[in-house]
């Protein structure tokens, strides 16, 4: 509406200017020279050719840039508009990286009244010096680059400006290093506000401003007062920052305000009542943030309002208010609001309504048949106390594409007729009580995306066959009674697919390799038999396996390592033999985590909560956020009959985060490697037979939280310094006879004293002067005796003089 508006502006410029040949050629060589920076930037860092950037008609041979695409002239032949969005080759090998240098040259296009170069992934800050040349702007979309830094006051100063969106961007309203250099620094106004990632109060000058837009930066405090004074403005947009403070109590003066997105950010307080005066407003979309108080009524009464989205505040429903609504929703979310009873029965007089919410409340009762009528498109009531059947009335609708009841009380077999709804893109029924086999009839469901009925009763063998060519993306059957061989029926597309926890048997299908897009397997907690087939190497777009707990055999397969964007290994708990592989180093998804993780709920418009991943992670069985598995990379193979040393290799894996190669039957020493897995924060060694020392090596991983090395045989001193000193838990060393170290208490040979003499020093040396002057006539006699006895010594006989006189003696 507001593009057509400006646009029809443009045109009405046009028909005041005489007619001219062709463009002016300062502005020719301008826009050639911005195609020029573009593509040299193409070339130096992407395979891509020029067809990519939309700009072949930009050249040489044709000297009217205003019969160039994308380039929009008056009547006298000047360009007054450039659409330059996504013209950056998005899917190129490699990134572009464009500065925001390139801009330099549009700006001698000053006769500019539109300027778009939006979602282009420029990088730096916006130059405002630049900006200040192009005085005539209506509209301005800088939306989806990567600029930094604030807003320029420049832009702040363009007194036609009417649309400005710099959604998407990581701006903070710090004062840019530019402005140091302006002439003259008396004109601007720079309080304490410009300096703290706030608006700046200057925005106040934009006058003739109808839209804005800032959602998705990095933007905080409060709302500036000057704001209040963009008497024309309809469309303000803050989403996904970090204001904070209360809402304007003023906000309602700007009457012609028809959409007001305030949502995730940290607002306090009330809903200002003089919101009931934008008689205009149509969007208000306050979720996620920290508001408190009653939801006012008066809400329902704004008569144009269509979209109403509360959710996930503190604020509080009053249930004992009848709603009588003055207007007609289209989309409604009062998530987390403190709704009790059953679903408001007023929601039925919304004969418009496409979106409803309700999840995270405290409703009870039974699915409404007046809702199941109702021909809504999504409707989320996870997280209440609802029970009962669903009723075959809910899939007999045309329009419903998103269902979500997961965690109520719901309970009985799926009706049959569920594949009726062929529309539905979402399923989550999980953590209810659902039994039965699941209806055969879902498969026709061709649209469908996203597939969880985790956490139910699900029983049976046989499993729906899908279209190969079906879009099925996500399939959850985890935590059910379900059994038999592993399904295998579902469609080339799907992405992941999770069936841990049930009572599956049997090895694992090679028909797994034909979905050609599976990034995720989790087969935990099954009955899983045979060995660790080699074909698993073959589903090259794996990501994530989790075959813990389950009664695999033989050894681990080499070709492991040929998956090559593998982040998360789980193979423990089961019967594995023989050597760790060599080649288990080679897992480049574990030394450079590639951040691929695909995430279905950026498709939609409400958050998708799918289930966290199970692992063994610090000592404990703990999940993994879904959302955030690109954050971890781990290696288990704990709980096997794994023999051997552990391969140096394993030291390359420098992404990985968790190593868990305990109760084994490992042997020989501690490679020092380890020390180089940097962003390691556990490392469990514990129940092996490693011997030596623990490596000195260790000291340098400065993120380990968690080690153990326990029930092994190691010997020496543990190892000292950074994060190993916080390593003290002795039950962490215990078993390992020849440890010693600070940590748990023992001191090693080299650190004991020397001994220390007592004050009777005779009783403690080894030689003693009062035993000598005993002993040593004792043990000369002694000895001569001996040699007496033996005939060694003879006498000779004396002289009889002699012998007279020792007798007289």
């Amino acid at each position: 509406m507001a593009k057509t508006t400006i646009l029809l502006l443009v045109f009405f410029f046009i028909s005041f200017f005489p007619s001219s040949p062709c463009c002016p050629v300062d502005q020719y060589h301008a826009l050639l020279q911005f195609k020029s920076y573009f593509f040299n930037t193409s070339i130096s860092n992407s395979s891509s050719d020029s067809s990519l950037f939309d700009l072949e008609s930009w050249n040489s041979t044709n000297s009217d840039c205003c019969k160039w695409d994308r380039v929009l002239c008056d009547s006298s032949k000047v360009v007054i508009a450039l659409h330059l969005d996504s013209i950056s080759p998005i899917l190129s090998p490699e990134p572009m990286i464009v500065t925001s240098e390139a801009l330099t040259p549009l700006f001698r296009v000053k006769t500019l009244f539109l300027l778009d170069i939006s979602s282009n992934s420029i990088q730096g800050e916006i130059p405002g010096n630049g900006f200040s040349n192009l005085s005539k702007l209506v509209h301005l979309d800088m939306m989806q680059n990567s600029f930094h830094g604030s807003i320029p006051l420049q832009i702040l100063h363009l007194r036609f400006l009417q649309y400005l969106d710099l959604s998407g961007n990581s701006l903070n309203g710090i004062l840019s290093p530019q402005v140091g250099y302006l002439r003259n620094l008396k004109a601007l106004k720079l309080d304490e506000n410009f300096f703290h990632g706030k608006i700046p109060e200057e925005i106040g000058n934009l006058a003739k401003l109808q839209q804005i837009s800032l959602r998705q930066n990095q933007f905080y405090g409060e709302i500036p007062a000057s704001v209040m004074h963009l008497k024309e403005l309809q469309v303000l947009v803050l989403r996904n920052n970090s204001f904070s403070g209360e809402i304007p109590s003023k906000i309602g003066d700007l009457s012609n305000m028809t959409t007001l997105d305030l949502s995730k950010n940290f607002f306090t307080g009330g809903i200002p009542p003089s919101i009931q005066n934008l008689s205009k407003l149509e969007a208000l979309r306050l979720e996620n943030n920290m508001l408190s108080g009653e939801i006012p009524s008066w809400l329902f009464n704004i008569k144009a309002l269509r979209y109403l989205f509360l959710g996930r505040n503190k604020l509080a429903w009053n249930n004992k208010v009848k709603i009588v609504p003055k207007c007609m929703l289209s989309r409604l979310s009062l998530k987390s609001c403190g709704l009790a009873g059953e679903i408001p029965e007023w929601i039925s007089t919304q004969k418009t309504l496409d979106f409803l919410d309700l999840s995270e409340n405290n409703l009870e009762g039974k699915f409404p048949d007046w809702l199941a009528e109702m021909e809504v498109g999504s409707i989320i009531l996870s997280d209440n106390k609802l029970s009962g059947f669903l009723p075959p009335l809910l899939f007999q609708s045309l329009s419903l594409s998103v269902l979500a009841l997961s965690r109520n009380n719901f309970s009985g077999e799926l009706p049959e007729n569920i594949g009726d709804a062929n529309g539905i893109m979402i399923l989550m029924l999980a953590g209810n009580n659902f039994s039965g086999p699941i209806p055969v009839s879902i498969s026709n469901i061709y649209r469908l995306l996203l597939l969880d009925l985790s956490r139910n009763r699900f029983s049976g063998n046989t499993f729906p066959v899908f279209s190969p060519d079906a879009m099925l993306a996500f399939v959850d059957f985890s935590s059910n009674e379900f059994s038999g061989e592993i399904p295998v029926t579902f469609s080339q597309e799907t992405q992941i697919l999770a069936l841990g926890k049930n009572k599956f048997t049997g090895p694992l299908p090679r028909n797994l390799t034909l979905m050609s897009k599976l990034e995720h397997l989790d087969l935990h907690d099954n009955k899983i038999t045979d060995e660790l087939p080699i074909f698993l190497s073959k589903i090259s777009t794996l990501q994530v396996l989790n075959l813990r707990n389950n009664s695999l055999q033989g050894s681990i397969p080499e070709g492991l390592s040929n998956l090559t964007i593998l982040q998360i290994l789980d193979l423990s708990c089961n019967n594995l033999t023989g050597k760790i592989p060599t080649e288990m180093g080679n897992l480049v998804g574990m030394i450079e985590t590639p951040n691929t993780f695909s995430s279905l709920s950026d498709m939609f418009t409400f958050s998708i909560e799918f289930n966290d991943l199970m692992v063994s992670w610090k000592k404990s069985v703990q999940g993994l956020s879904s959302r955030s598995l690109s954050l971890y990379s781990l290696l288990d193979l704990s709980e096997n009959q794994l023999s051997g040393e552990i391969p140096v290799s394993l030291g390359g894996l420098k992404g990985l985060k968790l190593l868990n190669i305990s109760h084994n039957r490992l042997s020989g020493h501690i490679p020092a490697s380890l020390g180089e897995l940097e962003s390691l924060e556990s490392l469990d060694l514990s129940h092996n037979m490693l011997s030596g020392s623990i490596p000195q090596t260790l000291t340098k991983l400065q993120e380990l939280t968690t080690l153990d090395v326990s029930n092994n045989e190691l010997v020496g001193k543990i190892p000292v310094g950074r994060q190993m000193d916080t390593m003290s838990d002795p039950n962490f060393y215990a078993n390992n006879s020849g440890l010693c170290g600070m940590q748990i208490q023992v001191k090693c040979q080299d650190e004991l004293p020397p001994p220390e003499p007592e004050e009777n020093e005779t009783e403690e040396s080894w030689f003693s002067w009062d035993g000598a002057a005993i002993g040593f006539p004792l043990g000369f006699f002694l000895s001569i005796a001996i040699l007496c006895l033996t005939g060694y010594l003879i006498p000779m006989t004396p002289p009889k003089r002699l012998r007279y006189q020792r007798r007289r003696i």
